[in-house]
């Protein structure tokens, strides 16, 4: 745990772009073309509550959430089908980017013309530690799905990949071992997650079961607002950074 709190206890979280930085605010969607989808959901945590025990829920309000002064922008991305791709892929199978900048509740994008809208913002990835138990028998069930289709493009899911897995304040052998099992955050499983629920927002109360000492509260991948589950693989629209205030 980076930090532990009492339970109660009120902070603040500062999170990183989902892409840990690799999109920029510009006219060109090569990057979104180009992603490394190996590195993304940056995530901020894991952090502690004193007394949460394994079998516990730990009970998280969101009080409030925005972006920080220094990034007032964000971005809608449809991937490209060799990157990755979305539900929509065959409709939609290239690169495309509409960057927006915030006003308040408001943004705008110069990329669409007369568009306007509040944003319902929310953490698109939030949840708590695995245990030894949930970590292997995702892997399991996750390894034997990609196994029936394993040159699907784009792949059914991301399995473990040690070459580009971020490890937190793990080093050395204890990280490269770690970095063979640990999980991809694409989906969202028992623990919380990739959840891409749009009314995680403001005054949201979110309940997460304890799988490990502490609980281990995660989140990062902050949206601007989207449809649940993101079907064309894009919130609209995602931000370069912000904040999280929570009570636990």
């Amino acid at each position: 745990m980076i930090e532990t709190y009492k339970p109660g206890a009120e902070f603040r979280v500062e999170c990183f772009d989902w892409t840990g930085g690799q999109i920029a605010p510009d006219d060109s969607a090569n990057d979104v073309r180009d992603v490394d989808l190996t590195k993304v959901h940056y995530l901020s945590g894991p952090f502690g509550v004193d007394g949460a025990e394994p079998g516990d829920l730990m009970v998280v309000d969101l009080l409030d959430i925005g972006y920080l002064p220094d990034s007032p922008w964000g971005f809608t991305g449809i991937f490209a089908k060799e990157n990755g791709g979305g539900f929509l892929v065959d409709h939609y199978p290239h690169a495309r980017k509409a960057v927006w900048d915030f006003h308040g509740i408001y943004t705008s994008s110069r990329h669409i013309p007369g568009a306007r809208w509040a944003g319902m913002v929310h953490p698109g990835l939030i949840g708590c530690l695995p245990d030894r138990a949930l970590l292997e028998k995702a892997n399991k069930r996750e390894a034997e799905l990609l196994a029936t289709n394993p040159d699907r493009v784009p792949p059914l899911l991301a399995p473990p990949y040690a070459p580009t897995a971020l490890m937190g304040q793990m080093t050395g052998r204890t990280a490269q071992s770690a970095a063979q099992e640990a999980w991809r955050t694409v989906p969202p499983r028992e623990h919380g997650g990739n959840c891409d629920i749009k009314n995680l927002s403001r005054g949201s109360k979110i309940y997460f079961p304890v799988y490990v000492k502490g609980g281990g509260l995660s989140m990062g991948d902050i949206h601007w607002s989207q449809g649940d589950g993101e079907s064309p693989f894009a919130a609209l629209s995602r931000w370069p950074a912000g904040s999280i205030s929570v009570s636990i």
